[in-house]
């Protein structure tokens, strides 16, 4: 079934199996997923096939330099018929949110997002109001060279589990795009292949992939090795040790095994490590194959 949901969103973003994969296993981690690249790539397309495939509401947020919280999460509005107000729902209630262009606005509407990715719930005039489940959040990133854009905090980008980039399409998939045209109008053939249940289903099963003493060590081994090394500013948290520890859980499940191995860890560790480290000369984020030559470092049990 997972690779049926990958087959039927390649059908509209081609060549990009690895990229679809990544994002199946951080919506059965239960986090949220943030795609950076710049426009014109397929982040948005990919979204949408996505949330067909799962059977999941869907709900898009184009984020703006003059988008207000309460764009996102509601308001209440006085209504003169019962003549008292009443909250109206924003777009955040669904359970699949695409926050489209996150970057460009305020910082302050962009940690309108943090409590309902932690907490899974929106707090707005003094009561707490619980979210569809599953929610899952993807959000598409511009580069911060581009202009009108805004750096995301580093709190924003801790509650993100992984982060991808698409990428250019390889040659034979760019060829296939060219002649076929946009692809755009193949979003409505897309057939659901799970439901909200199934992927409640699905996540109860990541918890119970088993994971031995040894690969918990080796987990422990990375997270100090980037306290520790010359390389970083600063070391990665338990937040992101647990983080890792999830995704390798899921990453496994979707390729048919029922415990994790070093080669899941060092499959998925540069989507979840990459946003969370700066290097300590110049505080940029180090490129994945950089990442990686660093975490090869580390003895692999």
């Amino acid at each position: 079934m997972f690779e049926e949901i990958v087959d039927r969103v390649s059908h509209v973003i081609y060549g990009k199996k690895k990229e679809i994969r990544l994002a199946l296993t951080c919506l059965f981690s239960g986090g949220h997923l943030l795609i950076e690249d710049r426009p014109g790539i397929g982040k948005t397309t990919m979204a949408k096939a996505l949330s067909r495939c799962l059977g999941l509401d869907f709900s898009r947020v184009q984020f703006t330099s003059d988008l207000l919280p309460a764009d996102i999460l509601g308001a209440a509005i006085f209504e003169k018929t019962s003549s008292q107000f009443v909250f109206h729902e924003g777009p955040i209630f669904t359970q699949v949110l695409l926050a489209d262009e996150i970057n460009r606005a305020t910082p302050r509407t962009q940690s309108a997002l943090l409590e309902a990715m932690e907490e899974l719930q929106v707090t707005a005039e003094g009561r707490s109001r619980p979210l569809p489940a599953p929610f899952f959040v993807i959000a598409t990133l511009n580069p911060i060279e581009q202009a009108g854009t805004y750096a995301l905090p580093e709190s924003q980008l801790d509650r993100f589990l992984l982060r991808i980039s698409m990428g250019y399409p390889n040659r034979q998939a760019e060829k296939t795009l060219l002649k076929t045209g946009e692809t755009q109008h193949l979003l409505a053939q897309v057939k659901p292949v799970f439901n909200a249940e199934q992927v409640t289903l699905i996540r109860e099963k990541v918890r119970q992939v088993q994971v031995s003493d040894a690969l918990v060590d080796y987990i422990q081994d990375l997270l100090d090795f980037t306290r520790n090394s010359s390389h970083f500013h600063t070391g990665l948290s338990p937040r992101a040790g647990l983080a890792v520890l999830k995704t390798v859980k899921a990453w496994a499940l979707i390729h048919g095994k029922k415990f994790v191995v070093p080669e899941d860890v060092q499959e998925v560790l540069p989507y979840v490590t990459g946003h969370r480290l700066r290097s300590r000369d110049t505080f940029r984020e180090f490129g994945s194959e950089k990442l990686m030559a660093l975490f090869r470092e580390v003895p692999v049990p």
